[in-house]
């Protein structure tokens, strides 16, 4: 029966789904995440951005590879335009180019890349905390944990974003008053200013959690964790979570997109990441006038924040699909290579289950009395 339920779905286009025989819930995720052709692409050109901006530029003291930092200073070369080339394949003494004082391009670029990564790391794990702890106890319990997380949550929502960030920032460069606010920023101000998007960027995903849990908190396997004495706790993280997962990791991975995004606008406005350090979206703030003379000094961080948002979301989409088991794929071609909608309504009828024969012997008739009899 299986195998005939699984012929006749792949026939209607329908992938089959995988069977558990003798593989546990993570070799299962794991194959269906490797299977995802966009995220294994999203997977590979975020490792290698990855990896080329921590190793490169070096991080927390340890030096890297090249031979130049992002605020090091030399004599232009090739008139501060890129050395590299596809043809001859060449990478040069400045392959990105150079600034007009004779910065080199790649190490910032590096350098901004680091920033920007660490920002989206810092704000996706915090508001993927919040939210979810919000959505989960606002949805599970209801009542007035539910009335005043969802009134903070429109508290939250309605601030601007942006003009909290100009206010933390104005606060954070008084230096001479010694707050400790205004130490730990002038210190840190990457991670500060990480820290501070992640608390007002958790309300979108509280809302959904919300929704989900709202919904599953009234299926059957919840009713049976209940009766057999399940906690609260284990209820939400071992029934109800897991079961939600999809949108978590969906929602997360556009907030940890959004996020530089969000530093660029930031960045653009004098609020975020200020020199001498410095950041994608600073890079594109500062170089906006010589975008007609010197292109180059826009167009590679532009390039990075591209594949950095592109790669994170593929890399969503394929976790989504990987985690929920009712994600699943229909193939067009293949339902019209095998007979189109007849083949699609075999195989709902095979997954249905078999047509139940009737009666063989003489004189029976279909929608007849139960005895077999002619009717008149």
């Amino acid at each position: 029966m299986a195998e005939d339920a699984s012929r006749m779905s792949a026939a209607a286009g329908i992938e089959p789904v995988l069977e558990a025989k003798g593989l546990s819930q993570g070799q299962i995720v794991r194959k269906r995440f490797l299977g995802h052709s966009g995220a294994i692409i999203g997977l590979v050109v975020f490792a290698l951005i990855f990896v080329m901006a921590f190793t490169s530029v070096g991080y927390l003291g340890i030096p890297g590879w090249w031979k130049y930092t992002h605020e090091q200073v030399s004599p232009l070369v090739n008139d501060g335009a890129p050395t590299s080339s596809l043809w001859p394949l060449a990478w040069g003494e400045h392959p990105f180019g150079q600034d007009r004082i004779g910065r080199d391009l790649f190490a910032m670029t590096m350098r901004g890349a680091q920033q920007s990564i660490t920002i989206m790391v810092v704000i996706g794990l915090i508001a993927g905390l919040i939210g979810v702890v919000v959505g989960a106890i606002s949805g599970y319990f209801r009542g007035w944990a539910e009335a005043i997380l969802m009134r903070l949550t429109d508290v939250i929502i309605i601030i601007p974003a942006l003009l909290l960030a100009a206010v933390m920032a104005q606060l954070a460069g008084r230096r001479d008053q010694g707050s400790w606010f205004a130490s730990f920023a002038s210190t840190n101000g990457v991670l500060a200013l990480g820290i501070f998007l992640g608390l007002i960027s958790w309300v979108s995903l509280a809302r959904l959690m919300r929704g989900e849990f709202l919904s599953l908190r009234e299926r059957e396997f919840v009713d049976a964790a209940r009766i057999s004495g399940a906690s609260n706790a284990r209820i939400i993280f071992k029934h109800i979570l897991p079961n939600a997962v999809g949108v978590l990791i969906v929602n997360v991975t556009l907030t940890m997109s959004a996020a530089i995004l969000t530093e660029t606008a930031l960045s653009y406005l004098g609020v975020g990441v200020k020199a001498p350090d410095t950041s994608l979206g600073l890079l594109i703030s500062q170089n906006q006038q010589a975008f007609a003379t010197r292109p180059w000094l826009f167009w590679f961080p532009g390039m990075f924040i591209v594949l950095i948002c592109l790669s994170i979301n593929f890399i969503g989409d394929g976790l989504r699909d990987a985690f929920d088991p009712r994600q699943r794929k229909f193939n067009a071609k293949k339902a019209a290579d095998h007979g189109g909608p007849a083949a699609q309504a075999s195989a709902v009828t095979a997954l249905d289950g078999p047509e139940q024969e009737g009666p063989t012997h003489e004189g029976y008739r279909p929608g007849g009395p139960a005895d077999g009899t002619q009717g008149k």
